[in-house]
C-alpha cells in the first residue's frame, strides 16, 4: 500500500499528541495515512506493552489511518545505527510516502531527537540505489525518499518553521489521545502520577493548539520544524 504521509513516534502517543489534528484533516481530505510506532513505550511508568498496544489500535481507529505498525525497538535504547535505520528504510519503500511526519528534534525524553535523527537520516539512505533491502517476500525494493520531512513538536516548546490550520479536528484529535487511558490524566487512577498523566498537562494540548492558531489567525493550529528551506511557487500561496 503507498501512503501519502507516514506518521512515525518513537513511542505509542507521540504521533497523536504531535500531530494527530494533522492528520485527521489529512484523512477527510482523501489522503492515505500511516503511523510507526518505533517502540512499545515498555519503559513508561504507567501501562505495560499489552495496554499500549491496545491504546494504540484504539487510537488508530479514532483517525482512521490505514495502517499501524510497531517496531517492537527497545524503548530507551534503540539506536540511530545502520540495523534500525535498514528496518525503518525497509518501512519507507515498503509504504513510499511522499511525507514522512516524525519526532521532535529536541525534547525532554531522550528518544524523541534520537527517533527523529534515526528517521531523518533513514529517509535519506532510503533513496540510495546502492543500499539493498528485501520485503517480506524476499523481493529486493525499490529505492524511495520522500518528498518532505517534517517533526512534530512536543514537551518543549520549540519554535515552528510552519503552522497548520486544523481548527474543526481537535476533537477527534483529542478523542486519539485520551484513547491512551492508561497515559495520561484520570482522577480516578491509583497508577503513580507522571509529568504527561497531570490535568494540566491535557489542558495544554488544547492550549498549545489554540496558541498555535492565534499566530495564524485562525482557532487552532500544529506546529512543524522543517530541516530544510521551504519552498512556495508564489507568494500568494502563503495564507
Amino acid at each position: 500500500m503507498k501512503l501519502d504521509i507516514l506518521a512515525i513516534g518513537a513511542h505509542p502517543d507521540d504521533v497523536e499528541l504531535g500531530c494527530a489534528a494533522t492528520l485527521a484533516k489529512e484523512i477527510t481530505n482523501g489522503k492515505k495515512v500511516g503511523i510507526i510506532d518505533l517502540t512499545q513505550g515498555e519503559l513508561g511508568t504507567r501501562g505495560n506493552e499489552k495496554t499500549r498496544f491496545e491504546e494504540a489500535q484504539n487510537a488508530a481507529n479514532i483517525l482512521g489511518v490505514d495502517i499501524r505498525v510497531n517496531m517492537k525497538f527497545a524503548d530507551g535504547f534503540f539506536k540511530n545505527d545502520k540495523e534500525h535505520q535498514l528496518a525503518v528504510i525497509k518501512m519507507i519503500r515498503k509504504y513510499q510516502p511522499e511525507i514522512v511526519i516524525c519526532n521532535a528534534i529536541e525534547d525532554r525524553h531522550i528518544d524523541h531527537a534520537k527517533g527523529s535523527q534515526l528517521v531523518c537520516d533513514a529517509c535519506f539512505l532510503s533513496g540510495l540505489l546502492k543500499i539493498e533491502t528485501k520485503d517480506d517476500e524476499g523481493k529486493l525494493q525499490k529505492p524511495w525518499r520522500p518528498k518532505q520531512v517534517y517533526h512534530y513538536i512536543q514537551w518543549k516548546n520549540l519554535e515552528p518553521d510552519i503552522i497548520v490550520d486544523v481548527s474543526g479536528f481537535m476533537d477527534i484529535k483529542m478523542d486519539s489521545v485520551m484513547a491512551y487511558k492508561t497515559q495520561f490524566y484520570d482522577a480516578n487512577s491509583k497508577e503513580p502520577i507522571t509529568p504527561i498523566a497531570t490535568k494540566n498537562f491535557t489542558e495544554n494540548i488544547k492550549n498549545r493548539a489554540i496558541d498555535m492558531g492565534r499566530l495564524i489567525g485562525v482557532e487552532y493550529g500544529e506546529g512543524f520544524t522543517v530541516d530544510r528551506n521551504i519552498a512556495v511557487e508564489s507568494l500568494f500561496n502563503l495564507k
